[in-house]
């Protein structure tokens, strides 16, 4: 063997080290199961298809709260497979937000790292992300109507692309429930109609926040005008059609949603179609209100509504009526309105400021020395019909009951009428349909949403399938010292009507015993005294939840409010 010279010693130490032939691993695969670990703001990303397109309204509170105590609930976190970045799994986007601004603000560590646990993508994972950020996000801070809607049509897409085909609005609303995010199939079709007609015309209107009853009164009122435009069109050539009639109108209206007012875009629409139909405004006007009206109580469309509320049906149980009811039946006097149909509608929460007496008239009023002493028991106009009273008589009289008469019985009883989704004609009065545990529950819920409302709080209502129908749904301490003695007024005494038991909600239950006179007449100031309709929803809610509980206990087998 010839000897190594210096050079080829040197040659040898200077040669490659082994190579690897085979494939190498770059990077980990994700864990298969929930696992914690920690992550950088630089390795983690919003979810990009999250519903929610404005600001939280709790920003700042909950900015205020993870700069002073950290991240006390971190975000759960997902990822895509083959992708770089973590994502949001169901609901953070706001909190990931807040601590890229601290970390901006403050370099602190804390915030850049943060330990969170992940959860493997599923194989369903679009659909389980989005409805899991849609239900998150109704939980922490509530999403907008239009951002509502964009989630559901946004699931939607990913449901037709996983069927292979289209969905009807009643399959999508099964699977939605079936996947943890209940929604009504007519909610759905309000979300569609807002998305179609309202959203191209009024971006900015929709997205500062118009709230689900203004929506739906835009909705109704452009059917009724679309349906009296067409048999008033029928056969005639027209410079423009009503789809174009009504973007034109509606857009000229896109401002900041308090500055929105339905009553103004009617007249407006109004005006512009007697111009081009060659028609009378104030006949034009009565035509669409009529249509409006019907299209609102008698189909099947709906109320604005609680997401939450289930439409409930139950079978009517025979009950004699109040002698003032039956008197009057004999007498062939023509019904006033009831609470319900026989057939239950939402749970809802109408909107502050509803200008009903705009909307729909009071019951008609009789002629003669009586009129004045009957106007002096309405409260304020329940909305009705002459078709919707012959509808109610003909209900009752194939079932066998009678229907209380407002008009009737206002000088012999206790007289009252008063506005809302269950108008009230008779404070003590229960009709055989409303007789039963889930349908008052319904009403119970609606009449506490309504009253909460007047405090601008219906949003802390939940309506509920057992006890007397709703709870106050607990909020952040923060929120409630954020509100006005009458708010946190109203919502205590709610709180203590629904349970004995005391929900987190950051109200102070002890301060009932003095809020209570000055609530309910208004010894304090007329400030904190509920109005006039308030309290008589409250009397009526009361009537409902002592029979809720005497039928789910067995303890009244007859009710007063029925003997004949």
């Amino acid at each position: 063997m010839a000897e190594m010279t210096p050079r080829d010693m040197a040659d040898k130490l200077l040669a490659a080290g082994f190579q690897r032939t085979g494939p190498t691993a770059t990077t980990l695969s994700d864990p298969i199961a929930d696992t914690p670990m920690n992550v950088t703001l630089d390795q983690l990303h919003p979810y990009d298809h999250d519903p929610r397109v404005k600001r939280n309204p709790a920003y700042e509170e909950i900015k205020a709260s993870i700069r002073e105590r950290g991240l006390d609930a971190p975000p759960a976190i997902t990822r895509r497979p083959g992708e770089e970045h973590f994502i949001i799994r169901n609901g953070g986007n706001t909190r990931l937000a807040i601590l890229r601004e601290l970390w901006a603000e403050t370099k602190q560590e804390r915030f850049f790292r943060i330990s969170c646990l992940f959860r493997p993508w599923p194989e369903r994972g679009e659909i389980v992300a989005l409805t899991g950020h849609l239900a998150e996000n109704e939980l922490r801070g509530g999403l907008t109507f239009i951002e509502r809607a964009l989630g559901v049509e946004k699931a939607r897409e990913f449901y037709e692309q996983e069927t292979g085909g289209t969905l009807t609005q009643s399959e999508l609303a099964r699977r939605l429930t079936a996947d943890g995010y209940p929604v009504q199939q007519s909610h759905i079709s309000r979300m569609q109609d807002a998305i179609r007609y309202l959203l191209p015309a009024i971006p900015t209107v929709l997205y500062g926040g118009l709230g689900r009853h203004q929506v739906e009164r835009l909705a109704v009122l452009r059917k009724a005008c679309e349906r009296t435009w067409e048999q008033r069109a029928l056969g005639r050539h027209l410079a423009v059609d009503f789809a174009s009639l009504f973007q034109d109108v509606l857009s000229q209206f896109d401002t900041q949603p308090d500055g929105f007012s339905l009553q103004r875009v009617q007249d407006e629409l109004v005006g512009q179609m007697a111009e081009l139909l060659e028609a009378d405004y104030d006949t034009l006007s009565l035509e669409i209100d009529d249509s409006e009206n019907r299209q609102r109580v008698l189909t099947s469309e709906p109320s604005p509504t609680s997401p939450m509320a289930p439409i409930v049906s139950a079978a009517p149980q025979p009950v004699s009526p109040p002698p003032a009811a039956a008197t009057a039946q004999r007498a062939g006097a023509p019904t006033a309105p009831i609470a319900a149909m026989p057939s239950a509608q939402p749970v809802t929460v109408p909107a502050a400021g509803d200008e009903r007496a705009a909307e729909v008239g009071a019951a008609p009023i009789p002629a003669g020395s009586d009129a004045e002493r009957l106007q002096g028991h309405i409260v304020s106009p329940a909305p009705t019909t002459e078709r919707l009273q012959s509808i109610q008589r003909l209900v009752a009289d194939q079932l066998g009951d009678k229907l209380p008469d407002f008009e009737a019985n206002a000088l012999h009883a206790i007289p009252v009428q008063v506005g809302g989704l269950y108008p009230i004609s008779d404070v003590w009065y229960i009709e055989p349909a409303l007789d039963v545990p889930d349908r008052l529950r319904v009403h119970i819920a609606q009449f506490a949403c309504e009253i909460a409302e007047e405090a601008a709080v219906a949003g802390y209502i939940e309506p509920r399938d057992a006890g007397i129908g709703f709870v106050c749904a607990p909020r952040p301490v923060t929120q409630a010292k954020a509100l006005s003695a009458f708010a946190c007024a109203v919502l205590t005494l709610l709180q203590a009507l629904s349970s004995t038991a005391a929900p987190s909600t950051g109200l102070d239950r002890a301060r009932l015993a003095d809020d209570l006179a000055p609530l309910l007449h208004g010894s304090g100031g007329a400030s904190m005294r509920l109005s006039d309709a308030g309290l008589v929803k409250l009397f009526r809610l009361l009537r409902l939840a002592r029979r809720l509980l005497d039928l789910e206990s067995g303890a009244a087998s007859v009710d007063p409010g029925h003997d004949s």
